[in-house]
């Protein structure tokens, strides 16, 4: 995890490192809305479920919540808005049944629009909550676009899923979520008011010191002091975001996850993580439609056999059902 901020930095309380014993986080973004990101969250969270694990949705996106209606659960009479509103300060009872085995929800209906995004202590705060819960997984479905909620999510969880389609604008916004969050991700990870200040301004790609890439601000963040220059390092390694390509139709669609992948590493200098891809099926209509998950009313077509695939994956990074989560390796 990075390590605390000193001296200033709220989001310090944001980077401090879980229990031993606390519920692992996944949050799941996407660059643009329309990516299928909250299919996936749902799909991959019930495959979970079915192998036995206590597994939680978090619906994070309090502006459009709907993954209480992929899963096919009426809105509750409270929700993730209450929580941030200050209704009610027990997480535990936002939590509702979605009639799937092992599987809970706390959905984000009723949203106060006015102020929809909870302020970064609510933030704290409920990432805290979450952490609380007596699950094995916490799956958080996160609004689309670069919002500090929606990257503070992204970055304190345990792993982060980027999921993109093969499409010149889903791919575009793919790699502003990822510079975003790795410029945040840095920011984060700074200790002194100097070098935070050079990571802002790094952010705006067309700055008056020229940084254009990671290797043009570490070079800056050497110069001015070579400790952080080290610890920007560090931070950099722990910093592996994971990549799902969904509905994919061919085979150049299929290497997309890999190009994106070599573009992490070449241009931010990071290990980005493909986890698989979600091929194009005529089921995931059937699937939205009837409110259901695809892995669950058709488990054997092609998506919902890659879906479960990449829950696998996940599944690795997880305990026995029921016990305490382990670190990724």
């Amino acid at each position: 995890m990075i390590e605390p901020v000193r001296g200033g930095d709220p989001s310090a309380s944001m980077s401090s490192s879980p229990a031993p014993d606390a519920a692992r986080m996944i949050a799941v973004g996407g660059g643009k809305g329309g990516v299928g990101k909250t299919f996936v969250t749902v799909n991959l969270a019930t495959a979970i479920a079915r192998e036995g694990y206590d597994v939680v949705v978090v619906d994070g996106d309090l502006e459009g919540a709907n993954t209480h209606t992929c899963l096919g659960v009426p809105p509750p009479p409270l929700s993730l808005a209450d929580f941030v509103a200050n209704r009610e300060e027990e997480l535990s009872k936002l939590v509702v049944p979605t009639g799937i085995p092992n599987l809970s929800l706390v959905a984000a209906t009723h949203a106060n629009l006015a102020a929809a995004q909870p302020g970064h202590f609510q933030r704290v705060r409920l990432l805290s909550r979450l952490r609380q819960l007596p699950v094995d997984l916490v799956l958080i479905d996160l609004g689309a676009g670069t919002a500090p909620a929606v990257m503070d999510y992204f970055l304190v969880g345990d792993d982060g899923l980027l999921v993109f389609c093969p499409e010149p604008t889903s791919i575009e916004n793919a790699y502003a979520f990822l510079r975003a969050a790795f410029y945040r991700r840095m920011r984060l990870g700074m200790v002194t008011h100097s070098v935070r200040g050079l990571v802002t301004q790094a952010m705006d790609q067309r700055n008056e010191k020229g940084i254009r890439t990671p290797a043009d601000l570490l070079r800056e963040i050497e110069a001015l002091d070579p400790a952080e220059g080290g610890r920007f390092t560090e931070t950099l390694k722990c910093f592996r975001p994971r990549l799902i390509v969904n509905d994919v139709r061919t085979a150049d669609e299929i290497k997309l996850g890999f190009s994106v992948r070599s573009v992490c590493k070449s241009y931010f200098g990071l290990d980005a993580d493909y986890l698989g891809y979600v091929n194009h099926d005529q089921g995931v209509r059937q699937s939205v439609v009837s409110r259901r998950p695809l892995v669950d009313i058709n488990p054997n077509c092609d998506a919902a056999v890659y879906l479960r695939r990449i829950a696998r994956k996940l599944i690795q990074t997880l305990g026995q059902p029921g016990g305490a989560p382990e670190e990724a390796s």
